[in-house]
């Protein structure tokens, strides 16, 4: 992380300094259109949105990762383990862990609430034993800790210009429609981890099943059934993007090229999707990086804009340490 962010967000302790910079980097390294999205937001607030995904990631690699040849790992320990650490840090308001000292520190600054960190915990959890989802409830229960808190821990640290409850629904369904992308895109990769996120009636209903996944994933083809099937989904993730969208113009200026230019880019990976003809067990969809640069492109105009304007909430200071 540059030392303009840190010094911008007003972190000044070398250790602390040193847990941001780990959460940035493992966002660069993984989360590419998120960092890409998060280099619009002013300097400021950029390591609270670094140490967020980071502290995400680490938790999805205890729960996903491989473990290393002739080793085994014990993951619901290591998740347990993950918590407590976590939840004692919040309490005590610091934490000694080189990575959850960033979240943390976040977590005092914004007022995040403590809840959110554990129903995002719950959802790990339940990728620990549960492999299928029978109904949209069931799978909505588990999204609505593993995508819908993120968006609502995110909230505070874009700030909105209305009252936040407002835009609350708008956040946690952008958190939503980002997960439902990635269910569709990695059908297959979650197979191969035993795992199927999609509602089982909904398949049930155009004659697809667990088994029908399996043979598509093993032959690398996508069964009409099938096709069908990922088409109704495809659907219904496009109306959660469209109820997320709204809640943009709820979001302070400086804040809303950063949320649209994640929102845009990830809903092209379900154009991709959509134009490769939901071939999402040959081919794993991605958006081009010289898409990813128009789309970034014309955020970083929107973004200084606004700076200009001088519509951002805060000091002269803060409006300054966008670019």
């Amino acid at each position: 992380m540059s030392d303009s962010e840190l010094d911008a967000a007003g972190v000044t302790d070398p250790r602390l300094r040193q847990a941001y910079q780990r959460c940035r980097s493992v966002n660069a390294r993984h989360g590419r259109t998120y960092f890409l999205a998060t280099r619009l937001l002013p300097r400021a607030r950029r390591p609270a949105v670094h140490a967020l995904y980071g502290f995400a990631r680490r938790a999805d690699d205890v729960v996903d990762e491989p473990a290393p040849p002739g080793t085994c790992v014990d993951r619901d320990r290591a998740l347990a383990e993950l918590r407590r650490d976590l939840l004692t840090g919040l309490d005590q308001g610091c934490s000694n862990d080189e990575l959850l000292a960033a979240v943390v520190h976040t977590a005092g600054r914004y007022g995040l609430r403590r809840a959110l960190f554990e129903d995002f915990l719950t959802s790990m959890r339940m990728d620990l034993s549960v492999t299928d989802y029978p109904d949209r409830a069931a799978l909505n229960r588990y999204v609505r800790g593993s995508a819908e808190a993120i968006g609502l821990q995110l909230l505070p640290v874009l700030g909105t210009v209305s009252p936040p409850e407002h835009a609350a629904p708008h956040a946690a369904a952008l958190g939503k429609a980002f997960q439902l992308t990635n269910f569709l895109r990695d059908v297959a990769e979650d197979l191969d981890r035993d795992r199927v996120y999609l509602p089982a009636d909904e398949l049930a209903a155009h004659g697809v099943d667990r088994e029908l996944l399996t043979w598509c994933r093993q032959r690398r083809c996508t069964d009409p059934r099938v096709r069908r099937a990922l088409a109704e989904q495809h659907a219904a993730t496009r109306e959660v993007y469209r109820f997320a969208r709204r809640g943009i113009a709820l979001l302070e200026p400086v804040s809303r090229p950063c949320v649209e230019t994640a929102c845009t880019l990830y809903a092209q990976i379900l154009d991709r999707i959509e134009e490769e003809d939901f071939a999402v067990f040959r081919i794993r969809a991605t958006v081009g990086r010289w898409r990813r640069v128009r789309v970034a492109t014309s955020g970083l105009v929107r973004s200084t804009l606004a700076r200009r304007a001088g519509r951002a909430p805060g000091t002269r200071q803060e409006r300054r340490e966008i670019a």
